[in-house]
Order: structure tokens, then C-alpha cells, then sequence
């Protein structure tokens, strides 16, 4: 699958610099991290939770875990959890599962970005597909998103650490 136009329509509508990268197939963003040879801090992962039923994208650096807590505190509802892939696949129709860019208003979504994508000078994120990144400048990418910034995360991996 190729990049989805609306992503390129998007960067070139906003003149944002980007380049894409192809890497080997990957499907975490750890591993995307290591096959860009760059810290996970700077590669924005997509991950998607049902909140008080709505599906709902929260974008936070690979090296990070969404925290259920903060997030469902955040959001005034205890009624959230992380998606599956199978749940949300439909909602990405020009973009290989799990592999979405981290744009929630492309694709019509709430979108919530950790404040420590800030921590960055460029982000890497899914060009819809499991062997290409965007690389744009984390200014550009926090400007473009208009998303609510909060702390939604905590250091690690693990998708839902702390569960309600």
C-alpha cells in the first residue's frame, strides 16, 4: 500500500518540509525507531482507545505507554481501554492496519498528543504502511495535529499499563 494521498495532500496544503523514509517492515514503533536508527522519543506512535464509546487516537512518543489513569481523568470517563487493531482497522481505510500516521483530524477523530512529543526537534510517524515514515519537524507536526496536549503517558513500552 502506498502513502495515503490525503496525508501528502495534507503536508503539501500546510507547505510542510517532510521527507519519506523507507526502512524495513516493521510493526511497532520500537522497532521502527531502531530500523530509522533514531530514539524512540522521536517517533509518534498511533494508539487507539475507545473513550465513553467514541474511538478516540492518542499520539505518544514510542518510547512511552498510554496511562489509562491519567487518560480516563483527562477525559471526565472511567469508561476507556485500548483498541485492537480488528476494532479500528475500518476507520484507516487507505492504510495498512495499525500502521495509520498520527493525524486524528484526517480521518474525522478526536486526537490527544502527550506533551513530551515536544521533547523533539523532528518526529517520525506511519506513512500508512509497515516500511515508510514521514520525517517533519515536531514544531510543524504539533501545529498541523490541533490536538489537545496533556500527559497521557508514562516511561515504557507497554500499551495500557494502568488499567481502570
Amino acid at each position: 500500500m502506498e502513502l495515503p494521498k490525503r496525508l501528502i495532500k495534507f503536508l503539501r496544503k500546510h507547505k510542510v518540509d517532510f521527507d519519506v523514509q523507507v526502512h524495513t517492515q516493521t510493526f511497532t514503533a520500537s522497532q521502527t525507531a531502531e530500523a530509522e536508527h533514531v530514539s524512540g522519543k522521536k517517533v509518534a506512535k498511533a494508539v487507539m482507545v475507545k473513550a465513553g464509546g467514541v474511538d478516540t487516537m492518542i499520539v505518544l512518543p514510542a518510547s512511552r505507554t498510554v496511562d489509562l489513569f491519567k487518560l480516563s481523568t483527562a477525559l471526565g470517563t472511567q469508561d476507556v481501554r485500548v483498541e485492537g487493531e480488528k476494532e479500528f482497522v475500518d476507520l484507516f481505510p487507505d492504510c495498512e492496519a495499525g500502521a495509520m500516521p498520527p493525524f486524528g483530524k484526517l480521518y474525522g477523530l478526536p486526537c490527544l498528543l502527550d506533551r513530551s512529543l515536544r521533547d523533539a526537534d523532528d518526529l517520525y510517524f506511519n506513512a500508512g504502511n509497515h516500511w515508510e515514515t514521514v520525517r517533519i519537524a515536531a514544531a510543524d507536526f504539533l501545529r498541523l495535529s490541533k490536538a489537545v496536549l496533556g500527559d497521557f503517558s508514562v516511561a515504557g513500552k507497554k500499551v495500557g499499563v494502568l488499567k481502570i
